[in-house]
């Protein structure tokens, strides 16, 4: 069975505690969100608003549309484009007023519900993405800044549903949410990355050819295996001349550099984990021994596995070492089975 590349990012990227409101207002309002969250979704389940985010042209949403906003950049929600910001949004699940004024208990009305009256013209939904690690980071990098898809082009079905669940408090509410979150998102990059003219990852298009396809499919279902060129294209059915030059024209890079930029991002996810050892991640991401794994660590992060392991967790953007983009399965390694009117801004 093939890998769905997209599938694994998003398996990747799959929301854990995704932090929810929703926000019920009368105009006129303007709500500054810089909670510094590195993904989030937003929509306006009832009313019209305008998203601005900082540095860019305000962009209006109707009902049904989605937002993706990469972040941690600020961006603006209001009732009209311009309004100065009334609320604040601050990391932490705060709100306060610009001055620094503390909002949450005033503007509470309900579980995840902010505002000022319950039955406000506009009701605003978003949703955030706590993400971490290799495999968001490349997902991450294939996103532009923003990008908004009206109702029109996805449909999405799960948004009246997200709505509703939002106000609810049962058990397993969270795990609820972070599902409808994964799926809203799911149905917004695949309308998004499908639309005819459209700049989709390389990656993504790459999954599509006869011959690079079944390659990445095998990189990713064995990731430890000691693969060569040759070996590669004998799988595949192509010489190896054939499989190198067609794999660099569609991926970007040749089949070996993806192959070991791969392992040392799946490497980097795995020793973020508990009682790994780099030993241990070496075998699993197809090096011998961890003298290996560190050399080809060092070589592309700049850092050995032990001092990679002791800093900061990464939280998202563009991929170290100004590698090119390039998909990444989970650990452990396993196997899943323009649009009309889209509006999308790169940055």
């Amino acid at each position: 069975m093939g890998v769905d590349v997209l599938s694994e990012l998003l398996d990747g990227t799959r929301a854990r505690g995704g932090m929810f409101h929703q926000v019920v207002m009368d105009p006129p309002w303007s709500l500054h969100i810089k909670d510094e969250a590195p993904l989030g979704l937003l929509t306006m389940a009832r009313g019209t608003a305008w998203l601005t985010p900082d540095g860019a042209d305000p962009v209006r949403l109707r009902p049904g549309d989605i937002a993706v906003l990469r972040g941690p950049d600020p961006y603006t929600v209001s009732d009209v484009p311009g309004r100065a910001p009334d609320m604040v949004v601050h990391p932490g699940d705060r709100c306060t007023t610009p001055e620094g004024e503390e909002l949450c208990e005033a503007l509470a009305l309900g579980v995840r519900t902010w505002g000022r009256n319950r039955d406000g013209a506009d009701l605003l939904v978003n949703g955030t993405y706590q993400v971490q690690g290799g495999i968001s980071r490349r997902l991450l990098a294939a996103l532009p800044q923003f990008l908004v898809l009206p109702q029109e082009s996805c449909g999405c079905p799960l948004l009246p549903l997200f709505a509703d669940e939002l106000a609810r408090d049962a058990p397993g509410q969270q795990a609820v949410l972070d599902r409808l979150l994964d799926l809203t998102l799911i149905a917004t990059l695949r309308a998004w990355f499908d639309r005819p003219d459209g700049d989709a990852p390389r990656w993504y298009r790459a999954q599509g050819d006869p011959v690079v396809g079944p390659a990445l499919n095998l990189l990713h279902l064995h990731p430890a295996r000691p693969w060569t060129v040759a070996s590669l294209a004998a799988a595949v059915g192509v010489s190896r001349a054939a499989l190198a030059r067609r794999f660099t024209d569609l991926v970007g890079e040749p089949p070996m550099s993806y192959l070991t930029g791969w392992r040392i991002d799946l490497a980097g996810d795995l020793l973020r984990e508990p009682g790994v050892t780099v030993a241990s991640v070496a075998r699993q991401v197809g090096y011998a021994n961890a003298f290996a794994l560190s050399a080809a660590f060092k070589r592309l992060r700049g850092l050995s596995p032990s001092e990679f392991r002791a800093g900061p967790t990464a939280t998202g953007g563009a991929a170290e070492g100004g590698q090119p983009e390039r998909a990444l399965v989970r650990a452990p390694a396993r196997v899943t089975a323009p649009e009309p009117g889209l509006r999308a801004v790169v940055r």
